[in-house]
């Protein structure tokens, strides 16, 4: 029986689990659903998860939500290729590098894109200001990890990288905003202030079915 994962465009936590489901070349339903016409709140959907949040997979009578828990129920499931390493050593690695972006990125990532995309500046300039530097500075130390090595973690791609890529695109796309010029010095222009982490995120691009995994409403 095919996987079923129900995603929204621009859910960076959604992208993650369809880049997954890609990467270990797995069959799987899409199912997407529509943030603006409250799919998300149908009593189907809060079925499958009472918060009303993606992503959601299904496998068989097995549902699942959270994005780190089902990047670990596929790697589980579906050990090849191996998402958290091949040693406890390796696993301890990715884990170690989520964990630091749970911890140190995630939270003024997004208090810089928020406001960005939906038009909040006014009202949170103090805010996108206050988390600019904490996000330029995370991302130097990724800039750094990346100028020495192909991947976050390991040797090969890993559920750090997969967890990583998503946030990293949301943030560039709303630094395109004209809005953002004022407010995002340290971090713009990106491609010249982190070039290895650019390059990073072409390699990402170029595996197989990303253009599958792709937010449809940004092209």
């Amino acid at each position: 029986m095919a996987l079923t994962v129900y995603w929204g465009s621009g859910s960076a936590f959604a992208w993650r689990v369809l880049l997954a489901l890609e990467v270990k070349n797995l069959a799987y339903d899409s199912k997407l659903i529509s943030f603006e016409a409250k799919d998300n709140r149908a009593p189907g959907f809060l079925a499958l998860n009472p918060r009303g949040k993606v992503p959601v997979l299904v496998d068989g009578d097995y549902v699942l939500y959270e994005s780190e828990a089902i990047l670990y129920y596929l790697d589980r499931k579906h050990p090849q290729p191996p998402l958290y390493g091949t040693s406890a050593e390796q696993a301890g690695a990715v884990m170690r590098s989520i964990c630091e972006q749970n911890a140190y990125l995630e939270t003024p990532l997004y208090d810089v894109v928020r406001p960005l995309y939906f038009g909040r500046i006014p009202d949170q300039a103090d805010r996108v200001s206050a988390a600019v530097p904490l996000v330029a500075q995370e991302l130097a130390t990724i800039e750094t990890r990346l100028g020495a090595q192909a991947w976050l973690a390991t040797e090969t791609l890993s559920a750090a990288d997969l967890c990583l890529f998503p946030n990293v695109q949301t943030l560039r796309r709303a630094l395109g905003k004209d809005t953002a010029a004022p407010l995002a010095a340290a971090l713009l222009p990106f491609e010249e202030r982190f070039p290895a982490i650019v390059r990073w995120t072409r390699s990402i691009e170029s595996l197989p079915g990303y253009e599958r995994t792709y937010p449809p409403h940004w092209r």
